[in-house]
C-alpha cells in the first residue's frame, strides 16, 4: 500500500473511533451521574475510560515483550469494563432520564454493589495504569535496524560457529621423529692396522692395542634441538697417564726425526708437531740441533 492509501486508512479509523466514542460517551456519562458524579465529572468520565483504551492501544504498537503483554491486558480490561457499563445503560431505561435512585444500577443488591465498585474504580485505575504505560513508552529503546555490515558480521559468526569442532580440544598434530644416523662401528682389525702403520720411536713405550667396543646411543623419537654448553677443560684425574720424558730422551727423538731434514726445515713448530712436546722444549731442541749441525760442518 502506498503512502496515500495509508493516510486514508488512518483517517477512516479516526472517524470510526470518534463516532464510537460519541455513542459510548452518552452511556458512560449517565452511569457517572448515577454513582454520584456532578455535571463536570460526568462529562469527563467517558474520557477516563475510553481514553485509557486508546492510550493502551498505542502502547501495544510501541512496546515489546512483557511490556506489550501488560498493555494488552490493560486494553482488554478497560474494553470489558466499558462494554459492561454500556450494557447496563441499555438494560436500565431509568438511567436515560436520570430518574433512577442515586447509587442504584441494578435491582439485585450484589449485582448493584459490583457495578458501583466497577464504575467508581475505573478512574483510579486509569491514573495508575495510564502513568505506568506512559513511563514504559518513554523508557522504551527500539532495537537498532540491522544494516549490511551487521548482517555480514552475523553471517560470519554463524559460519564460524558451524565450522567449530564439537570436541573440547583439537586433535594434536602427529609427532615427526627426528632420525639421527649413528656412525657404523669401527672394526678392531682396522684399529690394529692403523696403529701398526704409524712409525713408533725406538725408545717410545710399547703400546698395546685395546679392542674398542663401539657404543651405540639410542635416539629418542623427539630429539632435543638445544645446543649443549661447553663443559670446560677435562680434569687431570680423567686424563690418560702419559710418561714424562727427560731432556735427553726428547733430544734423541728430535735427532731421529730430523735426521733427513735440511737446516731450513728445522723449526720449533715442526719439531713440536713431530716430537709432541711443548713450544719451549721445541725451541730448545731446535737451537741444540742447529748448534750440533753447525759444529759438525765446522769440523774437518
Amino acid at each position: 500500500m502506498n503512502r496515500t492509501g495509508r493516510i486514508a486508512l488512518v483517517l477512516a479509523l479516526v472517524v470510526v473511533v470518534g463516532m464510537a466514542f460519541r455513542v459510548s460517551w452518552n452511556a458512560l456519562r449517565d452511569i457517572a451521574n448515577a454513582v454520584g458524579a456532578d455535571q463536570t465529572a460526568a462529562t469527563l468520565y467517558p474520557f477516563v475510560v475510553d481514553g485509557l483504551m486508546a492510550l493502551a492501544l498505542v502502547a501495544t504498537l510501541v512496546l515489546v515483550g512483557r511490556d506489550r503483554t501488560f498493555a494488552l491486558r490493560v486494553l482488554g480490561t478497560y474494553t470489558g469494563a466499558s462494554l459492561v457499563l454500556n450494557y447496563v445503560h441499555g438494560l436500565v431505561p431509568a438511567l436515560h432520564g436520570r430518574t433512577v435512585d442515586w447509587g442504584r444500577l441494578a435491582d439485585w443488591d450484589p449485582a448493584n454493589w459490583a457495578l458501583v465498585l466497577l464504575a467508581t474504580s475505573l478512574p483510579v485505575g486509569s491514573i495508575y495504569f495510564g502513568s505506568d504505560l506512559v513511563a514504559k513508552v518513554l523508557h522504551h529503546r527500539p532495537a537498532p535496524i540491522p544494516t549490511a555490515d551487521t548482517n555480514a558480521e552475523e553471517s560470519t559468526e554463524t559460519e564460524r560457529n558451524r565450522s567449530t569442532a564439537d570436541l573440547p580440544e583439537s586433535t594434536p598434530a602427529p609427532i615427526t621423529a627426528t632420525v639421527v644416523r649413528v656412525p657404523d662401528p669401527v672394526p678392531v682389525d682396522f684399529l690394529k692396522s692403523a696403529v701398526a702403520l704409524k712409525p713408533v720411536p725406538a725408545n717410545a713405550p710399547s703400546i698395546v692395542a685395546t679392542p674398542v667396543t663401539p657404543t651405540v646411543r639410542r635416539v629418542s623419537a623427539a630429539a632435543s634441538t638445544r645446543s649443549r654448553r661447553a663443559t670446560g677443560r677435562v680434569p687431570a684425574a680423567a686424563r690418560a697417564a702419559r710418561p714424562k720424558r727427560t731432556p735427553e730422551q726428547l733430544l734423541a727423538e728430535a735427532r731421529t726425526v730430523t735426521a733427513g731434514w735440511p737446516d731450513a726445515q728445522i723449526t720449533a713448530e715442526g719439531i713440536r708437531r713431530e716430537v709432541h712436546t711443548s713450544p719451549a722444549n721445541a725451541r730448545t731442541l731446535r737451537d741444540t740441533l742447529l748448534a750440533e749441525r753447525a759444529a759438525t760442518v765446522g769440523t774437518p
